[in-house]
């Protein structure tokens, strides 16, 4: 378990201090023969929501709700540990903007008088077209 005292910028004005993220350095699974089997370029980041002070109140009831209390990301894309390290903070800072985004209420809207007539004579000429292919009767 790694601490480092790097910042996460996550919009202007929103900064998690390096002291509230969680980083840990494991060797990637699969194949890949000495280096994957002795390297630890796998990054797990993590940010605890229950003892991280950066965020107020609203916003943190916001990733709780969206993503419990602990927000994680797993990166081992890349060779490099650095590039993985890069690309998990990327993904963090990039959930928890998303997170903070307020999301639009959906207004109810009715169909116009003109898009329920196509809709009503696209009905009417699918109907025609499976009538036309049904076998004669022998009133026909």
């Amino acid at each position: 378990m790694a601490e480092h005292d790097e910042a996460l910028t996550i919009r202007p004005g929103l900064v998690v201090a390096g002291s509230e993220l969680d980083e840990r350095f494991t060797t990637s699974g699969g194949p890949g023969g000495q280096h994957a089997n002795r390297s630890r370029t796998r990054v797990e980041l993590r940010i605890d929501l229950r003892r991280c002070t950066t965020f107020d109140d609203h916003q943190r009831s916001l990733l709780v709700e969206r993503f419990g209390t602990e927000i994680r990301v797993v990166v081992d894309d890349e060779r490099s540990q650095m590039r993985n390290r890069a690309l998990a903070r990327e993904r963090l800072a990039a959930r928890i903007r998303g997170a903070l985004v307020p999301q639009r209420t959906r207004t109810a809207t009715r169909a116009t008088r003109a898009s329920q007539r196509r809709r009503l004579d696209a009905k009417g000429r699918r109907s025609e077209l499976k009538q036309q292919r049904r076998r004669p009767t022998d009133q026909d």
